[in-house]
């Protein structure tokens, strides 16, 4: 199904490699052992808010089909390098990569990632190098394959993730005197996953297209927006080289914002509950009450999520102890991840959504 590329190169980024705010990979045995124990009759799986895909990467491995979505555009981006099936040329790839890591920082111009990044998010010469670099992939793209272009990019933005002058995420950067680090760009883990099929869409509006016997669901609970958070890998990845405001250098984001991120987040999850063709209904959560930011505090609560997924079928809980991010604006003494799976009574979800489902054929 997934077909996984071994050479004499090593050592390369696997996906969980990189830093993500909500990242399930310390979790992914509690959460497919639960999966395995509570559902039956499965051979499709959906990861419909995939974030770093460490979800989809593990049900690539157990289920015939896997849908992964997430409508970012540097996530998209990574699944096509990591799963896409498509032509590339290792070789070809990697005497790329070999001229970009032999770049002189202090003999190329600064451009626009180095003007606008550089001493914030990097020190300055490795954000020099990597506008140049970004610039050179875009210069090539039309003798690259899609597959080779998105492994380019999917290779730059893991290799500048271990040097970002941040505390994970983009939301700031650290206020100290940057070290100057040496970027060395390295090659992700590529494989062809034959079994995959990669969405960027908005999941309440995937949710009318697919079907699938389980969909798993880790939306965002609070006001932190994932374009805001990671809004550098959306620009590098777009390249459209937009104006950036403030401090914080980000730009003005009119797309990508989810609903989930504000006060329609319940309704939002109503809607995707009520119109999500599928057996099982697996739904991450943690509960983040005890939060000093209002930012931080969740937009669903949990008797919320519990009272929806119960209109539609009948539903188990499941807890794990777990320590997540914290920037110290939450109190996390209490910290649990939560588990919600449901198996779907069709009938019972059509009356209890019935005025949600009237434009819709059932």
């Amino acid at each position: 199904m997934c077909k996984k590329i071994i050479t004499k190169y090593t050592p390369r980024f696997n996906l969980e490699s990189r830093r993500y705010i909500g990242c399930k990979a310390k979790l992914i045995d509690w959460i497919f052992g639960l999966i395995q124990q509570e559902t039956h009759d499965a051979n499709s799986f959906c990861d419909i808010f995939a974030g770093t895909g460490s979800v989809s990467n593990r049900a690539i491995c157990l289920f015939d089909h896997v849908t992964i979505n997430d409508f970012l555009y540097s996530n998209h981006v990574l699944y096509h390098a990591f799963f896409g099936v498509g032509e590339w040329n290792e070789e070809k790839i990697l005497q790329m990569l070999n001229e970009f890591n032999a770049i002189d920082a202090t003999q190329i111009p600064d451009n626009y990632f180095s003007i606008n990044y550089g001493d914030k998010y990097f020190d300055y010469l490795s954000a020099r190098k990597i506008g140049y670099v970004r610039d050179l992939i875009e210069e090539r793209k039309t003798i690259l394959s899609e597959k080779e272009y998105c492994v380019l990019i999917a290779s730059l933005i893991y290799s500048i993730d271990r040097i970002a002058n941040t505390l994970g995420h983009f939301e700031a950067y650290r206020k100290v005197k940057i070290v100057p680090q040496n970027l060395l760009i390295k090659l992700v883990d590529v494989r062809q996953c034959a079994n995959v099929d990669i969405f960027q869409k908005d999941a309440n509006k995937l949710a009318r297209e697919i079907h699938t016997d389980i969909v798993y669901m880790d939306p965002p609970y609070n006001s932190r927006q994932y374009s805001r958070f990671y809004h550098v890998y959306e620009v590098l990845v777009k390249w459209d080289k937009p104006t950036l405001y403030s401090d914080a250098a980000k730009p003005k984001f009119t797309e990508n914002n989810s609903d989930y991120c504000r006060t329609a987040a319940l309704e939002a999850f109503t809607d995707l509950i009520a119109h999500i063709d599928t057996k099982f209904i697996v739904v991450s959560y943690n509960n983040t009450y005890k939060s000093k930011s209002s930012s931080s505090e969740n937009k669903i609560k949990l008797e919320q999520i519990e009272e929806v997924l119960n209109n539609c079928g009948t539903t188990k809980v499941f807890t794990h102890k777990h320590q997540a991010f914290n920037a110290g604006k939450t109190d996390f003494d209490d910290h649990k991840e939560y588990l919600f799976i449901t198996e779907v009574d069709n009938e019972k979800r059509n009356r209890s959504f019935a005025a949600l489902l009237r434009g819709r054929q059932i």
